[in-house]
């Protein structure tokens, strides 16, 4: 019996085990899938849950069901890729592994920050989201909330909270000299004028010096507010920090064109805790997962592996509340409803799969 073990049940993680069902796994093969939760979570879609705007059953999904497909949900204590066994937190027994394959995802970096940690809400895991959006939701009318970081998440996070809490005071600390620093000047433009005209303010040239369970200190100011939301910046799960594999300058596992360790090719990592000259996406992992799985169908069947074919990416969409967005598509900056009613169909699309 081949044993194939998968850590996170992610975009990459979910994407492989459907498309292995779905090309029919031989009868000698056996799945084990490991998550923290019993259920696949969306993860482009926790801003909202951040912002009390969705509801939790509408960003979970129920992993497929085989009869060689048995699930472990619980948290994962130890990857030992010596003895090749997994350590799960709570059980007596490891588990066993012939195939590996880690899509741990990612965790907020707090860049060494005082206070970051501790003191700042997040949307990094289902659990962080909800405790986010509770956090928003019980905050008095005028309640100031400051968001650390104006990439795709900060973006989403703090648009939809103006969006569901018009009486709030929103602050939303950037980096850089505009945000979204990844897209088209079109779209930057786009979404400064955004949070202008709602009233959101942006503070550009960002260095937040430590933070505290009241306030932010940037620049040398320190503002006071009530909720502080972190957005600014993430690396590899510590699991896969620690192992002992080659990594890049962000900490992700350098891999073969087969998405292999090298020096334990029956190791896959998937996602983001991949290198990859590509930005962390689902829409990454996905087709991550699916190269994944024909090279492990082929060894499955006894057969040589075709060389994955290169990763060709869709574009990237995000949201400015329900009904504004931006985004690439078709190689182009679009913003407006027509984004993020494309954002809207590409999830509706991903739950029916």
């Amino acid at each position: 019996m081949k044993r194939l073990v998968i850590l996170g049940g992610g975009y990459g993680g979910v994407k492989m085990l459907l498309s292995l069902l779905d090309s029919g796994i031989p009868k000698d093969v056996h799945i084990t899938l490991i998550d923290r939760n019993p259920y696949h979570s969306i993860k482009t879609e926790f801003y909202a849950i951040a912002a009390g705007t969705e509801a939790d059953k509408n960003v979970r999904m129920e992993f497929p069901v085989h009869e060689q497909v048995s699930c472990i949900f619980e948290e994962i204590n130890k990857i030992d890729v010596e003895s090749e066994q997994i350590f799960i937190k709570d059980f007596k027994e490891t588990v066993p592994y012939d195939y590996l394959v880690i899509g741990l995802g990612c965790e907020d970096n707090y860049h060494g920050i005082d206070g970051a940690e501790e003191y700042t809400e997040s949307v990094q895991t289902f659990q962080k989201a909800r405790s986010t959006g509770l956090s928003v939701g019980n905050l008095k009318a005028y309640g100031k909330v400051t968001v650390v970081g104006a990439g795709l998440s900060g973006i989403e996070v703090a648009s939809e909270i103006r969006e569901s809490r018009p009486d709030l005071n929103i602050r939303l600390l950037d980096r850089g000299e505009t945000v979204l620093r990844a897209f088209d000047k079109k779209i930057q433009n786009y979404v400064e004028e955004w949070f202008a005209s709602n009233e959101v303010e942006v503070l550009h040239n960002a260095n937040v010096g430590y933070v505290e369970k009241d306030g932010v200190c940037n620049n040398g100011v320190c503002y006071l507010n009530d909720v502080t939301i972190w957005t600014a910046g993430v690396r590899p799960n510590y699991l896969v920090r620690e192992l002992p594999f080659e990594k890049d300058e962000q900490d992700k596992v350098v891999l073969n064109d087969f998405y292999q360790v090298p020096s334990q090719p029956n190791v896959y990592v998937v996602g983001d805790c991949a290198s990859s000259h590509f930005s962390p996406s689902a829409q990454l992992a996905g087709q991550q997962g699916e190269q994944i799985a024909e090279v492990l169908l082929a060894l499955f069947q006894g057969k040589e592996p075709s060389k994955p074919k290169e990763i060709k990416l869709k574009g990237t969409l995000g949201s400015l509340g329900k009904s504004d967005g931006f985004g690439n598509m078709m190689q182009q900056p679009v913003t407006g409803r027509l984004p993020r009613l494309a954002k809207s169909g590409v999830l509706w699309l991903n739950k029916r799969h």
